[in-house]
């Protein structure tokens, strides 16, 4: 198995999640270095400015770039402006934080992005501990448009996005919810002839929707539960997902960047990925699933889908429905899953005679620890839709 890519997800995940009058003059570099020791960055890696400006409670890095580290490159990040700045015990708090615009220009790609802002941001004096006044946070982060354009056209772009947090008062618990409107993007800009022949007989030449994710990081128990993470695209459908685990603790945060670091640090690269593994299955021991779920609301789509294949192989949606439906349960029937199969069948049937919604929840009566989801999935994989108690329901 391969978790290299997971490890890269995790680290990234938990930025997301987690971003997020003195008496004396502020020390603007030591602000900068916290603020990068926050984010969990690599040695040398982190937000570099050209030159730091303290003018009484406010902070301007000009020139900035962020480093990427192991030698990946740098982003410019211009000017960024800090307001109403303090020191807290060691760290900082920023009211007000807002970036640049962007304007990115390489080869035939242009990127833009305009009014990026953050409010009540937190910087921690110490990242060691195991509260969430140990990580970056803050109240708000806003983003206006944004928009990939390729030879000058318009591929895709965001209208807007808003990311807000909240944390309990026992500085426990974080929620956070995110939203992002007006999204668009143009999919007959795709060259490839077959690709863009079945995308117009989908008729979905371009896309416009939302995307949102709603959700809260409990740190003791560790258990991170995302209630929604909706894409949700007119004239397609809205597919709905949903999870929770526990063990995801800043412990456990701090040992998934730890082996990205060493990851990144070995120029074996084959043996950085094998020893990334071994340290991936070490760490999975502490994960616990309590529950997923995954579910779609048809908006057109799945019709148009059964004609477009139907009409390749010389026949009507109407029929492939009825060849799907009755090969279904054969297909399962190899995976001795019999209620499953029974389930699933059904449901496939309810949905193709009238697309409406297909869900699929796994809700085990106690949560598992993931050492007996990958023993299951090895040794009996017939068992796992009973030991997640996975059941499937259509047009619910």
């Amino acid at each position: 198995m391969r978790y290299s890519s997971t490890i890269r997800l995790l680290a990234a995940g938990t930025t997301l999640i987690t971003l997020g009058t003195p008496a004396f003059a502020l020390d603007g570099n030591d602000l900068v270095k916290k603020l990068n020791s926050a984010l969990y960055m690599q040695q040398g890696a982190g937000i570099v400015p050209g030159s730091v400006e303290v003018n009484g409670s406010n902070i301007t890095l000009r020139n900035s770039r962020f480093e990427a580290g192991a030698g990946q490159g740098s982003l410019p990040l211009g000017t960024i402006e800090m307001e109403g700045v303090e020191e807290d015990a060691g760290g900082y708090t920023i009211e007000n934080l807002s970036f640049e615009n962007v304007d990115i220009r390489q080869d035939n790609t242009e990127i833009t992005a305009s009014d990026i802002a953050m409010s009540g941001v937190t910087i921690p004096a110490d990242t060691t501990g195991n509260s969430l006044s140990s990580v970056l946070l803050y109240d708000e982060a806003t983003t206006g448009p944004m928009e990939i354009k390729i030879q000058g056209k318009s591929v895709a772009s965001i209208g807007s996005s808003k990311l807000t947090t909240e944390v309990s008062e026992d500085d426990k618990k974080v929620d956070f919810d995110l939203q992002m409107a007006d999204i668009k993007a143009d999919l007959s800009t795709i060259d490839d002839p077959s690709t863009k022949q079945t995308i117009s007989d989908l008729n979905v030449n371009s896309l416009e929707g939302k995307i949102s994710m709603v959700g809260s990081w409990d740190l003791e128990p560790g258990t991170l539960a995302i209630e929604e993470y909706a894409f949700d695209f007119a004239n397609v459908g809205r597919l709905d997902m949903a999870f929770s685990l526990s063990g995801y603790t800043l412990d456990f945060v701090r040992s998934a960047n730890e082996t990205a670091k060493a990851m990144e640090a070995n120029p074996n690269k084959q043996e950085a990925e094998q020893a990334a593994n071994l340290a991936m299955l070490g760490l999975m021991q502490r994960l616990t699933f309590n529950s997923a779920m995954i579910r779609f609301a048809d908006d057109g789509i799945t019709e148009r889908a059964l004609d477009v294949v139907a009409k390749q192989q010389g026949t009507t949606g109407d029929q492939l429905a009825q060849m799907v439906k009755a090969m279904t349960p054969m297909v399962l029937a190899q995976y001795n899953i019999p209620e499953l199969q029974n389930a699933l069948s059904q449901a496939v049937n309810t949905y193709l005679d009238n697309p409406g919604s297909l869900t699929v929840t796994a809700q085990p009566q106690n949560p598992v620890p993931f050492p007996m989801i990958l023993g299951a999935g090895m040794g009996a994989p017939n068992t796992l839709p009973a030991v997640l108690g996975v059941t499937v329901k259509a047009n619910d």
